[in-house]
């Protein structure tokens, strides 16, 4: 199938996993901890089982990469193509009954994500993007396509970790890399929503230092970039995907011209 019929399945699939995951959103639902104290409820492991059962059928030649698959043990080996799954990203927003959580599919190729969507079941916005295909957003007002802003004359609106924040490192590095930037508005959300908000020309750049994984990232890359932005690491380097351990280093994800 084409990349356009491609990313409206996963669309799919991400809007279904959503769903799952608002059944346990709605109720009542434990909190457990995995082997890294990061938590973990119902719904991510319902929203996981959805999306690897769903992408088996749809691309049974992809492996897949998920976080809680990964946790346990049982995913396979990054390769030249592969999928990369955050079934429930944010699961402490989740927790915190705030809406900014996140259902994030991508599909990376040669070390770079060229397709991904990320649905905010909570807020009823699905973002989407591919290579070639421009970068959308769906919610109460329709479907529309979206794209990075310039950056705007009276300054930069910055946006950060609702729930990761380290202040004091955030400070030291606003301090060299302000030189001949002003930012004028600072915000904060929670899981990827932060890419899919410069993407939207909400906010014009993402810092994070901080640990992340690889899924936590790989769909609002791909729809920042499908949206004409970029994620770079501090030393400007481009992030990619597939690196031992799927780690990530620190990295700004920003509009062009930022």
């Amino acid at each position: 199938m084409d990349s356009s019929e491609l990313l409206h399945r996963i669309s799919g699939v991400a809007c279904e996993a959503g769903a799952a995951a608002m059944v346990a959103y709605r109720g009542d639902f434990a909190v457990r901890h995995k082997g890294d104290r990061s938590p973990v409820t119902d719904a991510d492991e319902r929203a996981e089982a959805v999306i690897l059962e769903r992408l088996a059928a749809l691309t049974p030649d992809i492996p897949v990469i998920s976080e809680e698959q990964a946790a346990a043990g049982r995913a396979p080996r990054a390769t030249e193509r592969f999928w990369l799954v955050d079934p429930l990203d944010g699961t402490k927003e989740f927790i915190a009954r705030n809406g900014e959580f996140t259902v994030n599919i991508a599909l990376i190729e040669s070390g770079r994500p060229t397709l991904g969507v990320v649905v905010a079941p909570a807020l009823g916005r699905v973002f989407s993007g591919a290579q070639g295909l421009g970068a959308h957003v769906e919610d109460d007002a329709g479907r529309r396509r979206v794209s990075c802003r310039a950056a705007p004359p009276d300054g930069l609106t910055l946006v950060a970790s609702r729930s990761h924040g380290d202040e004091q490192a955030m400070a030291r590095w606003l301090e060299g890399w302000l030189a001949g930037r002003t930012v004028s508005a600072n915000t904060n959300a929670g899981s990827s929503l932060k890419f899919c908000l410069v993407a939207a020309g909400e906010a014009d750049v993402y810092p994070r230092l901080g640990r992340t994984m690889e899924w936590d990232t790989a769909a609002g890359h791909a729809v920042l970039a499908a949206a004409g932005g970029r994620v770079t690491t501090l030393d400007g380097r481009e992030l990619t995907y597939g690196k031992p351990g799927l780690d990530n280093p620190h990295f700004v994800a920003s509009g062009p011209g930022v």
